[in-house]
């Protein structure tokens, strides 16, 4: 009974220890505390009880959650109905799930600022097209920094745009604490929310909502 108990314990203790050196030499990118609060919007747009950010970051995550496949498809319902889809969807659900509705709101300002619009006049696409979505969020949102190392200005449930790419801010930090980004950009995208801010491309647009 004394033996078993023996090799219980040294059990016990090399799976600990196995868990802390992986942690500590071999885990690559952690959600580490930087001391950086979370980011809370003082604007509950769906009176669901949930602030806005809070809601956008969770809408982005339940949106990837479900794998959705790459590819660039024309829906007559503007927001895919299947499973498919491409990095301007995982912004419009987002959106959605804190009730903002990304198709209605580009068709209007579209119609608001034609001059600064090129290309457009579907209002099942516009919406879907990282150009335009560009101009959208630089007429109605906050803009903020497009600096990566400035880490306390990145928020779980922002917007950032590349050239040719927008996303998510996920509220996860790699150990520079730069977070992390919820995006589709690729068929056979494994993993959605990834260490990709700085080394995606250059960034050209970093918004909050409110």
């Amino acid at each position: 009974m004394k033996k078993v108990l023996k090799i219980s314990i040294i059990i016990i203790f090399i799976i600990i220890l196995s868990f802390i050196i992986y942690n500590l030499f071999f885990k690559k990118d952690q959600n580490l505390n930087f001391d950086i609060p979370q980011y809370q919007s003082n604007i509950d747009y769906d009176l669901d009880g949930i602030d806005d950010q809070t809601d956008i970051l969770n809408g982005a995550l339940e949106y990837v959650s479900k794998k959705p496949k790459y590819q660039s498809k024309y829906y007559n319902t503007g927001y895919p109905n299947d499973e498919y889809g491409v990095c301007t969807d995982v912004v419009a659900f987002s959106l959605l799930q804190a009730g903002y509705d990304l198709q209605a709101l580009v068709a209007e300002d579209i119609k608001n600022n034609p001059d600064d619009y090129k290309d457009v006049g579907d209002k099942n696409i516009d919406f879907r097209r990282v150009r335009n979505l560009k101009i959208f969020f630089k007429h109605t949102a906050i803009s903020l920094t497009l600096d990566p190392k400035d880490i306390a200005s990145w928020q779980g449930g922002d917007i950032v745009i590349w050239d040719n790419h927008i996303g998510i801010v996920s509220n996860k930090r790699n150990k520079k604490g730069i977070p992390y980004v919820i995006h589709h950009y690729k068929k056979n995208q494994k993993e959605y929310e990834e260490n990709k801010l700085e080394s995606y491309g250059r960034i050209v647009g970093h918004y909050r909502i409110s």
